[in-house]
């Protein structure tokens, strides 16, 4: 197998990077969210608003997760993994 060696510009690499909907950001409910979870959220009609914890939302996640008849949901298990996480590592005493 042989590899080009192709220039690649730095430039149009940062350009197609979005730190902004990445960045997590406080939308009024305690809740620290990135845009690019509210996406996920709204895909499936999950109103993040409606709850004042990750736990919650997590928990209406999987409730989602368990009872949708969808195949391809792996953007939302994705999601609910990360916040499992977070939370886990956010509210859990060491």
């Amino acid at each position: 197998m042989k590899i080009k060696n192709e220039e690649v510009n730095v430039d149009d690499l940062i350009k197609d990077i979005d730190i902004e909907k990445d960045m997590l950001k406080d939308y009024g409910n305690e809740m620290l969210l990135t845009e690019n979870y509210i996406e996920v959220l709204n895909r499936y009609n999950i109103d993040y608003k409606k709850y004042s914890s990750l736990n919650s939302l997590i928990y209406e996640i999987e409730e989602y997760l368990n009872e949708s008849y969808v195949a391809d949901v792996d953007d939302l298990e994705w999601l609910a993994s990360e916040l499992s996480e977070r939370n886990y590592y956010q509210n859990t005493r060491k």
